[in-house]
């Protein structure tokens, strides 16, 4: 997929059913591959962190998480670009793996969120093949390393959904490229707006790029400075982006 770069992240582009398509795509080919599901927290991640940036970059797919970012291709070069946001790739990938006979593995989060998971899984989607395992909240051994990748190719995951947090589950996912044998999501959030153990935002709020501020109205405390200085920092640098692509523009 064409990729458009916004700040200094390699965002890619095309309709929600293309993206789709492209992941089913990336299983098809049974190649080791990882999908990075990016909002504006991960592009300011990317834009201060140089080797960050080349872990979002090398991504096979960047999807436009937010809407910010989905409109920030609106404003740079005029393409009408659908949100592809994880809390929607979840379920709709559950459900056609469900319906094509491919497996999915979850790797992360909390045993109390995979719980929920995969009993509301059990109800919507009978007949997926769902695994899951979260790791241990502190840094690994190599052999414990060793051990989780043999323990997920154990299982020939099409899919793989990495819920680690930003930035460490998209370093997970390149890091693992070509040791684990599966297309790789990094869906962080999403598997808590699913188990239910926090609400999405309602459609208008979606709609008009104010998801931010009810997640934060959830989590104040954890999020404030977060919002505060990612989102101030996202707006300038988008803005800066604008002018100089129409100054050239105009020098063309």
């Amino acid at each position: 997929m064409k990729k458009r770069k916004v700040i200094k992240s390699l965002i890619s582009t095309g309709k929600y059913e293309t993206f789709i398509h492209n992941i089913l795509g990336l299983v098809q080919n049974h190649s080791s591959s990882y999908i990075c599901v990016s909002n504006v927290h991960m592009t300011i991640e990317a834009y201060l962190d140089t080797n960050f940036s080349a872990v979002v970059n090398g991504a096979d797919m960047a999807t436009p998480d937010g809407m910010p970012l989905a409109k920030a291709m609106k404003f740079l070069y005029g393409i009408d670009q659908d949100r592809v946001a994880g809390m929607d790739l979840m379920p709709d990938l559950m459900k056609i793996s469900e319906e094509k006979g491919l497996s999915i593995f979850i790797y992360g989060s909390t045993d109390n969120v995979l719980e929920e998971i995969v009993s509301k899984a059990k109800q919507e989607f009978p007949n997926l093949e769902l695994n899951v395992y979260s790791p241990p909240f502190r840094t690994l051994s190599e052999e414990e390393k060793n051990n989780i990748v043999s323990m997920i190719n154990d299982k020939n995951p099409d899919l793989v959904f990495v819920a680690l947090g930003c930035p460490k589950q998209e370093k997970w996912m390149a890091e693992h490229k070509n040791k684990i044998n599966s297309c790789m999501i990094g869906l962080g959030g999403a598997l808590e707006v699913y188990a239910g153990v926090k609400d999405r935002a309602p459609q208008w709020m979606q709609d008009y790029a104010l998801e931010w501020m009810y997640r934060f109205i959830q989590d104040p405390k954890r999020l404030w400075k977060r919002y505060l200085v990612t989102n101030t920092l996202f707006i300038i640098l988008l803005l800066i982006q604008i002018v100089k692509v129409r100054i050239f523009k105009r020098l063309d």
